[in-house]
């Protein structure tokens, strides 16, 4: 039997349409890797297409690795010359060899998150910019999202016409791409941005690209941005064999610059397209497929298309409210608990969640019951001091011109080089126009050095001997003389911090890293360089930390969890204000709400068995209690699907601590069903929620532990200036009278419209 026999028909239909331009539409757990592979495949046994003519895009290493091992076992020998890659580590392929071309050195750093907040300070210190009214990372942010939509600083100067704000960012982004340059350095959009001008600008190199990869696979298109298409759009320009996959109903990545309209849209950019939707779900129960078909068929903004799947109707999903955030956490760790008494393993569940905070409490009830988790998106392993502290040797010996990297380490470990001698060495580098490192090459010309010439002559003559070695010896030899040499290791050792154990076996997870690479490098037959590895480790994600085969409960946001599956997946804080969010709501873009509501989808196709949605009747938001209703969402889940756990004289009651069962169903806006006001015998809600489509104040639960007294009497009225703590000063819209308290809407001068409880807003008037 063929390989080729075991797809479906609209997978098979995929794979055998090779040429000219094919839209993919893969609904979650279709099987696109499968196609793509298979694809791959028949290209080379059946089309006689060169494997080095093929490339593979997709986003992640973790993605990028999975597909180059399914390549490898369907294709076998000549595999190996395709080039299966993320987006960035095919743009620094691509840079290593041409980059001269556009005024760069070949061995050109990669600044990660870390190395470009250190260079905007600096940035923002020479041009004089206030970094109270500027912060660092909004303007991180407006550059990114700049480099995203191809507009350089020429051009974003222009756009701000006589916006003083915006010709302030402007001259911020022109002296940090100036910055960038001078320490041969590149931030992640730089890769893609300097890609792009490079095929724009040098037609040999483009043709040669075009004539290499004659056809073109990206996958997960859904979350390209206008660079990446203009990219794709280049190296498939001569060819037209452009095979895009996607799922538009899990594109969730806007706030990174991902662009909707690129698969929306790729029909009119290519009208003799091919269009094929892979519809048949091979991961979830129909119960979890019908739930996100229901909620996403809300969203307008959609390619038409419904999951099913042929794995039977599975148990229904479990829905519960609980008074707080405190007993919800409680719950889920209880509950996992109990699976796992049951036989399951603690990798069988993730608890997903719409925002970082979240995962607080829910670490506290898993110490507190020995469940062992691991938060995927913390901290990174090569975002650690000591790990930043090696690599900048590291880089120093590799690119001198880095400035970061050299100036982090000159007095690491301490060698008696103080702060104001660095200065003199930039300010000495700045008015000589070169860079830090080759300043203190020259000691004798830097101004005020004095004593400090000695010490800057030993640190170049190690950097420099360094060098030498790089040259000669392995990357893990190397790596070993620099912490010996340095006596980084010694150091360490002999610190009395508590971590400085820790920090020690992180160094020697580094040098497994190390070593790694070189093994990985002699089974391509490639030779291992220190630029290869610094690239390497640049490129690596959060998400490429996950261990599958450790048994953990996984902890992470929506927003990390897409292109995983659990069997167990608990989805927490499932509630308006939270998710969506409170701006989303009241914001005036339907756009950010359909955003979310593709991230709750996403959440719920991530479960292969069961799913639990969980929410608080309050909860505490940055320091503040908030009285939500139950997600919006989750009124678009038909009802039949969801187990509330209660019986159905309870049902009728509405009383009890978890969700107050079928009264609450009816619109997002609370019409029809009563907005889950709970209006039989026990009345649990009562009036928790007001008026129809109202945000809630009041919980008026049993147990409830609200203990704070209403006022008599206001000291302000409607239409008064007041000042809050956190919003700052704004104008009184509305007051409303409630049982427990009065219900306040305030239009802030800059926080916008907000709702609150007089109690615990403390609001003064001005």
């Amino acid at each position: 039997m063929s390989i080729y026999d075991t797809l479906n028909e609209p997978q098979r239909e995929a794979v055998l349409h090779t040429d000219g331009p094919l839209l993919i539409l893969a609904g979650a757990g279709s099987g696109k890797t499968r196609v793509l592979t298979h694809r791959i495949a028949y290209l080379i046994e059946e089309m006689g297409v060169n494997p080095w003519n093929i490339l593979a895009i997709t986003f992640t290493n973790k993605a990028a690795g999975e597909m180059r091992q399914r390549v490898d076992d369907l294709v076998g020998f000549g595999s190996e010359s395709i080039w299966v890659s993320t987006f960035h580590s095919m743009c620094v392929r691509i840079l290593r060899r041409f980059i001269d071309r556009l005024g760069y050195d070949n061995r050109f750093t990669i600044y990660d998150t870390d190395d470009q907040k250190t260079l905007m300070k600096a940035v923002c210190k020479k041009v004089d910019i206030d970094t109270k009214q500027f912060k660092e990372r909004m303007l991180l942010s407006v550059i990114s999202s700049a480099k995203n939509e191809m507009i350089l600083p020429e051009e974003f100067e222009m756009n701000a016409g006589g916006d003083f704000a915006q010709l302030k960012i402007a001259k911020v982004y022109r002296e940090y791409e100036a910055q960038l340059k001078a320490n041969n350095a590149l931030d992640f959009d730089d890769l893609l941005v300097k890609t792009v001008q490079l095929l724009q600008t040098q037609p040999d190199v483009r043709e040669n690209y075009q004539e290499r990869f004659r056809y073109i696979m990206v996958d997960e298109y859904q979350d390209t941005n206008t660079v990446q298409f203009k990219l794709v759009s280049l190296l498939a320009g001569k060819y037209r064999n452009l095979c895009v996959v996607g799922d538009d109903d899990q594109s969730i990545y806007k706030f990174r610059g991902a662009n909707i309209r690129n698969i929306l849209d790729f029909e009119k950019e290519y009208p003799d397209a091919k269009v094929i939707k892979l519809e048949q779900n091979y991961r979830s129960t129909e119960n979890i497929l019908n739930a996100a078909n229901g909620v996403i068929s809300n969203n307008k903004g959609r390619k038409d298309k419904t999951l099913w799947t042929a794995n039977g109707e599975g148990q229904k999903i479990c829905l519960k409210q609980f008074d707080t955030a405190y007993d919800e956490a409680e719950f889920i760790a209880e509950d996992i608990k109990k699976e796992v008494r049951d036989g399951a393993s603690y990798n069988d569940s993730a608890v997903l969640y719409r925002t970082n905070a979240q995962s607080r409490l829910l670490e506290e009830k898993f110490i507190a019951m020995n469940i062992p988790y691991k938060i995927v998106g913390g901290i990174n392993f090569y975002a650690r001091r000591e790990i930043k502290d090696i690599l900048a040797y590291l880089k120093t010996v590799d690119n001198g011109q880095d400035d970061l990297a050299v100036r982090r380490i000159i007095n690491v470990p301490k060698r008696g080089i103080g702060l104001t001698t660095i200065n003199r060495i930039q300010e000495a580098a700045d008015a000589r126009g070169i860079s830090f490192y080759d300043a203190l090459l020259a000691p004798e010309m830097i101004p005020g050095a004095g004593r400090s010439a000695a010490k800057l002559n030993s640190f170049a003559a190690l950097i420099e001997y360094f060098k030498g070695q790089a040259e000669k010896e392995s990357l893990t030899d190397l790596l070993n003389e620099i912490l010996d040499m340095t006596g980084y290791t010694q150091n360490l050792e002999a610190d009395d911090e508590i971590d400085a154990e820790s920090r020690l076996q992180n160094i020697e997870e580094l040098l497994n890293k190390a070593a790694a690479y070189e093994e990985d490098c002699e089974d391509r037959d490639e030779k291992a360089t220190l630029s290869g590895f610094l690239e390497e480790v640049a490129l690596v994600a959060d998400i490429d930390s996950l261990e599958e085969d450790q048994d953990y409960v996984v902890l992470m946001t929506l927003h990390s969890a897409k292109g995983l599956e659990f069997p167990h997946v608990y989805l927490a804080g499932v509630e308006d204000g939270l998710f969506p969010s409170y701006m989303t709501i009241t914001g005036d873009d339907p756009e950010e709400l359909e955003e979310e509501r593709r991230l709750c989808y996403v959440g719920i196709t991530r479960a292969e068995q069961k799913l639990t949605l969980t929410c608080a009747r309050k909860r505490m938001v940055r320091g503040e209690t908030q009285y939500n209703r139950i997600s919006r969402f989750i009124s678009e889940i038909p009802p039949e699907l969801l187990d509330t756990g209660r019986s159905s004289a309870e049902r009728a009651g509405g009383a009890g601590n978890t969700y107050s069962g079928d009264s609450g169903f009816g619109n997002a806006d609370g019409i029809g069903g009563g907005a889950f006001a709970g209006t039989g015998r026990g009345g649990s809600f009562g009036k928790a929620y007001g008026a129809a489509g109202k945000k809630p104040f009041t919980a008026l639960t049993k147990g409830s532990q609200l203990t704070a007294q209403k006022s008599d009497k206001l000291s302000y009225g409607v239409g008064d200036r007041v000042r809050h703590v956190k919003f700052g000063e704004g104008t009184v819209l509305d007051i409303k009278e409630g049982g427990r308290d009065f219900e306040v809407t305030v239009e802030f001068d800059t926080a916008g419209v907000r709702k609150m409880f007089a109690m615990f807003a403390k609001l003064v008037k001005i």
